[in-house]
């Protein structure tokens, strides 16, 4: 069935999810009654998401939509790009997941975890071309922080639609080169739209090299003596192979700490990008068997969580690896937005146990961002020379910044498009409409629950979390409708019943003259509870200004 808000000339573009947030990224471009999905990532919760694992988009337009799905098309194999596919292959039926070197190998793995059973997986090159009704869609090697990650040309009889993916101009790569030739060429062929990564857009100049960090791992690596530690994300291949590198240079044997890391380790040895001589990486039982300064640790828990290697040796809960007098732990990451706190608290940590800690700063350069700062992206316009420009990838403040870069560079204002997750922007060669909304919305994985947790239900943790629980327990005998028991009062996390017995025992005669009063009028127990939860609740405010989530229990014996 066609799309209702497109006419039948248009193309059709808009975000599931990556559009006023970094993560979640899932894009789809409609045409010729055929849908192309690009990514499916999730987002990880922050703290006021309690217990909730993962975030992923509303797949329900595309439920509704399956029968146009052309295929899934991955621009690299970050989470945030690739974290969604097992739990939108449960909701929706894909024909075909098109992916590039260690993305298809991460994929894989992925699916393989989730039991999601057997999926066409095409693997494409930089050179490969796909031909769908109407469109042909090409592919433009960029670089990142991870290897394999591509830009995406659909051409259409209305004009060419680039999506970058996640990107950045180095000069000096430690993988391949981007293909700069082909955007210019694409630019000189004309771009109707560019969909371009947001995520620095308010970072003037542009990203240092990946090879500078490489340059301060290896002087690091020269002038410390004990242990080194590097935390770093698993999925940064490149950096991964620096630290080896770095370690085989100064002969140091190299342990990994860390799930992720290990299967880090694995499928970038098989594809190729993890190259390392017999003997360097060893098992964390044959740590011992070496001095200090021939040790290289290579771990997860760059961004401080909790339950990751570094965080556990930080806290002394780790298993098989205590700290030592003397280590030096270097984080090779910077904190994402919201997780500093978590970062701090693991660098304080280590601190107090003897270690040095090494973060990133303007005199140490161990980290570098994967994504285009504004000197790149006024590259990138310049290349491609786009009519129409929508900004992706990123928070609000991030896309508007962007939005006006493009303007900067001879976009006219009124062709930039910041939108949020569902709008659908309609284009032709010609014309370019805001034509209304899909859905779009956060879904919730806790567990194996996927968008069984509601609004609701996270309030309710939050008030649990900050106000705490009271249960109040009345047992009543329905034969002579009288109380049997004074009521019992439970609290946890709200009260210390010890030192709160003046109001235990107003909760309790409370809840004592509530239920002989309507038992005597033969209230009907359901409308008994509801009272004792208004008035205790009542009570509860008055007394102590709180609000504890109250939970009246009727027993009937």
């Amino acid at each position: 069935m066609p799309n209702k808000l497109l006419q039948p000339n248009e193309i059709g573009i808009f975000a599931l999810g990556g559009l006023g947030e970094v993560g979640k990224n899932m894009y789809i471009i409609e045409y010729a009654d055929q849908i192309f999905i690009i990514d499916s990532g999730m987002l990880f919760p922050d703290e006021h998401l309690l217990g909730i694992d993962y975030v992923i988009p509303d797949y329900q337009y595309l439920i509704d939509n399956q029968e146009k799905i052309v295929g899934l098309f991955i621009t690299h194999g970050h989470e945030d790009h690739i974290g969604g596919i097992p739990f939108l292959l449960k909701k929706v039926k894909i024909p075909k997941i098109y992916a590039a070197g260690v993305a298809v190998d991460l994929i894989e793995n992925k699916l393989q975890e989730h039991n999601c059973g057997s999926t066409t997986i095409v693997e494409f090159k930089s050179h490969y071309k796909f031909q769908f009704k109407n469109v042909e869609l090409s592919f433009i090697r960029l670089n990142h922080s991870i290897p394999d990650s591509f830009a995406f040309v659909f051409k259409t009889p209305e004009g060419n639609i680039v999506h970058t993916g996640d990107f950045k101009f180095d000069f000096t790569p430690v993988g391949p080169s981007a293909e700069y030739d082909k955007l210019a060429q694409i630019g000189s062929e004309g771009v109707l739209c560019l969909l371009a990564d947001s995520t620095n857009a308010l970072l003037e100049g542009y990203t240092i090299s990946e090879s500078k960090v490489y340059n301060t791992m290896r002087d690091l690596f020269d002038h410390i003596e004990g242990r080194i530690l590097v935390a770093t994300f698993a999925s940064n291949i490149y950096r991964v192979q620096q630290i080896v590198d770095a370690s085989m240079l100064y002969n140091r044997k190299v342990a990994v700490f860390g799930r992720s890391m290990e299967k880090t380790i694995e499928i970038g040895q098989q594809v190729g990008y993890i190259k390392a001589k017999k003997g360097t990486f060893i098992t964390p039982e044959e740590i011992p068997n070496y001095p200090a300064n021939e040790i290289t640790i290579l771990c997860t828990g760059s961004q401080g969580e909790p339950l990751a290697a570094l965080s556990r040796i930080a806290n002394g809960t780790h298993r098989q690896i205590k700290q030592i007098p003397g280590d030096t732990v270097i984080f090779s990451s910077s904190p994402i937005p919201g997780n500093s706190e978590f970062v701090n608290r693991t660098i304080n940590l280590l601190f107090k146990n003897g270690a040095n800690v090494i973060v990133n700063s303007p005199l140490t350069d161990t980290h570098t961002s994967g994504h285009a700062a504004q000197g790149e992206l006024k590259l990138m316009q310049a290349l491609t020379r786009p009519k129409y420009f929508m900004p992706i990838h990123g928070e609000h403040r991030m896309l508007v910044s962007h939005a006006n870069l493009a303007v900067e560079c001879g976009v006219k204002e009124a062709n930039t498009f910041v939108l949020d997750n569902g709008n659908v922007l309609a284009l032709t060669k010609d014309s370019a409409r805001i034509a209304g909304n899909v859905p779009a919305g956060d879904v919730y994985v806790d567990g194996t629950n996927i968008g069984d947790i509601g609004g609701i239900t996270i309030k309710e943790r939050r008030l649990l979390s900050e106000e705490g629980l009271l249960t109040v327990i009345a047992t009543v005998n329905t034969k002579t409708n009288t109380l049997v028991l004074d009521p019992t009062i439970i609290s946890r996390g709200f009260v210390y019943m010890k030192n709160s017995e003046d109001l235990t025992n107003k909760i309790t005669n409370l809840t004592k003259e509530i239920v002989n009063v309507e038992l005597e009028k033969n209230t009907p127990i359901t409308a008994i509870k509801q009272i004792i939860l208004d008035n205790v609740n009542k009570l509860i405010i008055e007394a102590t200004d709180r609000k504890p989530l109250v939970f009246p229990i009727i027993m009937e014996i």
